[in-house]
Order: structure tokens, then C-alpha cells, then sequence
């Protein structure tokens, strides 16, 4: 922090119990606003272990089935018929649809000002298709969340964002997550930057680089608090049962990193670790949860890059516990 390399929050708990809250750096360069420990942060992906959780509900109410086909619940307008025939939703949760990424060429060359809700992303999708049969394979997908959201719409009649609210974070108790719309004023809201030769004082903002309203697959705002709420949750039952919980947890991908329903997965010498991470230019975001162990690890920085050595240094420190 002294150094000008983290600016962020850090939080480690085990259960209930918080080990290790620090904030430091600034929120706001601009008027030196400072960080406190209920800063909110861009989370980048971390978003996509929210929608999968809403996903998850449903299938549990019955309202919707893992192995369904997208044309059951999204038309042409999004994608070709024989797009929609072939993936499922196991396939958009698993990142073994085949599809891509929404951020192309034409989301780059237009405003950002044109893309709030989960509709308004329909022109980017339009003319993808897998690059492999759906299941036979996996490559990370924002546009496969993106239609989960869609999805979540179609089946509840609900707006996305408001269905997150009243059923992921109220339950969770995560009064400071959602996807705010960047043009409006946050309070306690931190602005992403990275360092740049371009800028008086050395630092670029990202507010003209990221999404102007975080989504289904990524770009909303938390803090290290409500994403250790969030564990509570999960281990709790408040937002899906167990049996469940397992079967978002389990490997689809069977490589180093593994990934369930959206959670990344890996193998630690302290036992299975879930959770995701996510970045983008000003932002980076890693939250663990140790399965064995019971703790959890929540790092949220608004510099870009600067995350990561503060997690792996956690993981040094937790692989030596006794």
C-alpha cells in the first residue's frame, strides 16, 4: 500500500469469524476520496457465480431443467435456430457451449452508454456460433452468461436486476452488490485505474474501458464483506440447497483449473478451493472459498493487476497452517 502497488480491501475469514479485514489507497484519485473496508469494487467475473446461483434456483423450483435447450426459452433474435437447438443450459454454466465473447469489434466501436440492460446485448451476440459441438469441449465464455441471463428473464417474466436483488443478495445479506449503472453517482464506489504515461500523475481511469452497467456475466461492484455474506449463505442453505451446492462445485472441466457451475475449481495442499476471479483494465478481484478448512479469502483492488500477489501470497500462508 505504502508502495502505490495495492490499493483495495483484503478481508480472510474462517466461518464467521473475520481473521483479517485491511483497506488502504484511494477510491478516487481525482479528490483523494480514501478506501474503507465497505469500498465497492468492480468484480469483474465474480458476477457469473451470482447468476449461476439464480440459474440454480430455478432448476431446484422446477421452473427450469439443466439439460434444456436455450430455444425453449430465447428466439432468433439472438441466435440461429440451430444454435439455440444445440446448447443447453449445462453447457452455458460449464463454459462447454462453444460460444464466445460479446466484447468484440462492435461492442469496442460503439458507446458504452448503449448497453444497460440484458437485451440491449442481443446485436452482439447475434452472429456468434460454437466453435465446437457444444459439450465436446470448454472455452471460457461471457456470452454464454450473458444468455443465462437472458434466460432468467424469460423464465421468471422479471427484470435480471432486480431478480438478483430480491433473490441472491437480499437473501445473502449483500446490501452493497449489484450492477449500478456508471454514469450515475455510487457512493463509497471505487473507480478503477491502471498506470499510464498519458496522464499528469502517472494514473488512467477506466471509466471510458468498461461496460456502463455491469451484467449476468461480469462488471457489477462488491465488497470483501458481502462476498464473505455470500459464503454464509451458500454454507447456510439461504440461497440453494446442498445437494445442490454440490453439483455447482463439481469439476466439468477436469483440467488444472477446474470449473462447476460458474466456480472456478482447484486443488490446494489445504484441499478443494471454489470460488472465481475476475479483471479488467483498473480492477482485479480473486475470492476464495477453502471447502476443507471453512475459510475465506476476498481481494478486491481498483488498480490494475495488483490482486493477484496479494492472493498468492494468502494461498502461501494457508497451505502452512496447521
Amino acid at each position: 500500500c505504502e508502495a502505490g502497488v495495492f490499493s483495495g480491501t483484503v478481508l480472510v475469514a474462517r466461518g464467521n469469524e473475520v481473521l483479517l479485514e485491511h483497506a488502504c489507497g484511494e477510491a478516487s484519485k481525482r479528490f483523494a476520496a480514501p478506501i474503507d473496508i465497505d469500498t465497492k469494487f468492480n468484480i469483474g467475473s465474480l458476477n457469473k457465480m451470482f447468476t449461476a446461483v439464480a440459474v440454480a434456483q430455478l432448476a431446484e423450483q422446477g421452473r427450469l431443467s439443466y439439460e434444456d435447450r436455450l430455444g425453449e426459452f430465447i428466439d432468433e433474435s439472438w441466435l440461429p435456430a440451430e444454435v439455440l437447438e444445440k446448447v443447453t443450459i449445462h453447457h452455458l454454466l460449464t463454459h462447454s457451449s462453444g460460444l464466445g465473447d460479446f466484447y468484440n469489434e462492435t461492442f469496442e466501436a460503439g458507446a458504452r452508454k448503449r448497453f444497460r440492460t440484458v437485451g440491449d446485448y442481443r446485436e452482439l451476440v447475434h452472429g456468434d456460433s460454437p466453435k465446437f459441438e457444444p459439450g465436446t469441449d470448454w472455452s471460457y465464455s461471457n456470452t454464454g452468461f450473458l444468455l443465462l441471463g437472458a434466460v432468467i428473464e424469460s423464465v421468471t417474466g422479471e427484470d435480471y436486476f432486480d431478480y438478483m436483488r430480491e433473490h441472491v443478495y437480499a437473501p445473502a445479506g449483500m446490501g452493497d452488490t449489484d450492477c449500478y449503472d456508471m454514469d450515475c453517482p455510487i457512493e463509497n464506489l471505487a473507480i478503477g485505474y491502471w498506470p499510464s504515461t498519458e496522464c499528469e500523475g502517472g494514473w488512467k481511469n477506466n471509466y471510458f474501458e468498461h461496460v456502463i452497467r455491469g451484467g449476468p456475466a461480469g462488471g457489477g461492484f462488491s465488497t470483501v464483506r458481502d462476498l464473505s455474506r455470500f459464503t454464509g449463505a451458500l454454507a447456510s442453505g439461504a440461497l440453494v440447497s446442498g445437494e445442490t451446492i454440490q453439483r455447482m462445485w463439481t469439476d466439468y472441466r477436469e483440467g488444472d483449473r477446474g470449473y462447476g457451475y460458474g466456480f472456478m475449481r482447484r486443488e490446494t495442499p489445504k484441499g478443494t478451493v471454489v470460488g472465481h476471479d475476475g479483471g479488467f483494465l483498473g480492477i482485479e478481484a480473486y475470492y476464495d472459498i477453502y471447502i476443507e478448512t471453512g475459510h475465506t479469502v476476498a481481494v478486491l483492488t481498483n488498480i490494475d493487476e495488483a490482486a493477484w500477489p496479494v492472493d498468492v501470497k494468502i494461498r502461501e500462508l494457508m497451505a502452512r497452517l496447521e
